[in-house]
């Protein structure tokens, strides 16, 4: 596995080989931070995203109206949020901003606090990503945009709307000292398109994933692999898919994409166990003799716990990605550090939360150590 402070090293060796102080050689890393395209040349790049479920988990965000309120009134949660992901090897912090958009604070009656809301999650983010736990290469910071969920076909006063939506969010990204630009949960081809256009013109690296829904092609009636081929062509630097599928059914057309882009390629599903027959999280069935439902009648998204994918159907995700060279990586909705670590090590990546990985050789009752008791031992089909 690589370990990412060696790995820059060895890229960036100049004179006496890194005989440097510790000040001098964090000011080097500085100076030196790569970009998001040199980095995904150079190997895989890993994404923690879709903080909504975890946050909400955390105590800070209420399911359902889904708005980050949390940068305002819990700022050190979040930091320590970005930090949990960072410890687990995501190398890219990206501003909590999703669904903080024009569109949705007027939902909620606070449209005043927008651009607070955006630009201090964005310094929450650049904190972090400034400050790596390992004192290596600083991350990259990500300012965000995402499905508007106004867009409507035919009407071109959202298509208006949502284009003032993403050039403020943008606008504030940049002066906040973003890295890198993420377009991210589209489900129609052109608010996709519309996304990077704003992105391009802003000069910044530009990720574009999308998200079919249920139907299998995008809202406007374009096709999963030619809206990431029109994308591709249009000059998105990562042309990929997140949220909504899980590993099953987000894997068959992240196979076929790669046989047509040339690009780089993201992949970040959720962690839920979407089938064939329900391809996407929304309207997921609890099978499995649940005794107390959702009172407003669907697992999505209050109890959708019995549904989450394991640790090692994530990691068996990521090494598939991985093999078809898909270098930039993460999982969305409903990701928890643990997450983000197995698709790190299954990219090759040894990451600060690598030493804490599962050490089962040691367990009380199911380990191989020679100091578990025998009697423990034999317990273990019958707890």
């Amino acid at each position: 596995m690589l370990k990412r402070k060696k790995e820059f090293q060895d890229l960036t060796k100049t004179k006496e080989d890194h005989e440097y102080h510790d000040l001098s050689y964090g000011m080097e890393y500085r100076k030196m931070k790569r970009t998001l395209v040199e980095r995904l040349d150079q190997g895989p790049v890993i994404c923690a995203e879709g903080f909504l479920f975890e946050v909400e988990k955390r105590g800070y965000l209420a399911s359902g109206e889904f708005v980050p309120m949390v940068s305002l009134e819990h700022p050190e949660a979040l930091e320590n949020l970005h930090k949990d992901f960072q410890h687990a090897g995501s190398d890219i912090v990206e501003a909590f901003t999703y669904n903080g958009h024009r569109e949705k604070m007027r939902v909620i009656g606070k449209e005043e606090l927008l651009e607070p809301l955006n630009r201090a999650a964005l310094k929450i983010a650049k904190k972090v990503a400034d400050n790596p736990l390992d004192g290596g290469e600083p991350n990259l910071m990500a300012g965000n945009i995402s499905n508007s969920n106004i867009w409507k076909e035919g009407d071109n006063e959202s298509k208006i709307e949502v284009h003032k939506m993403f050039n403020e969010m943008v606008e504030w990204a940049v002066d906040e000292g973003a890295d890198m630009l993420i377009g991210e949960t589209f489900y129609y081809a052109e608010e996709a398109y519309t996304a990077l256009d704003i992105i391009q013109k802003a000069g910044l690296p530009s990720v574009i994933t999308i998200a079919p829904m249920g139907v299998n092609a995008m809202m406007d009636g374009v096709s999963v692999l030619d809206t990431m081929k029109e994308l591709e062509q249009r000059g998105a630097d990562v042309v990929g898919m997140n949220c909504f599928r899980g590993p099953e059914t987000m894997m068959p057309y992240l196979r076929e994409a790669r046989k047509i882009l040339k690009c780089h390629m993201g992949a970040l599903p959720i962690p839920f166990r979407t089938s064939k027959d329900h391809p996407t999280f929304f309207n997921l069935p609890d099978d499995d003799s649940c005794t107390c439902p959702a009172p407003h009648g669907r697992t999505f998204p209050t109890a959708l716990d019995p549904l989450y994918c394991n640790r090692y159907e994530i990691q068996e995700f990521a090494k598939e990605a991985s093999k078809l060279g898909i270098n930039y990586l993460g999982v969305c909705c409903g990701a928890t550090p643990m997450h983000i670590r197995e698709v790190a090590e299954a990219a090759g990546l040894t990451v600060p939360a690598s030493k804490y990985r599962e050490k089962m050789e040691n367990h009380f009752m199911y380990g191989s150590n020679e100091r578990i008791a025998e009697h423990m031992q034999e317990f273990g089909d019958k707890a």
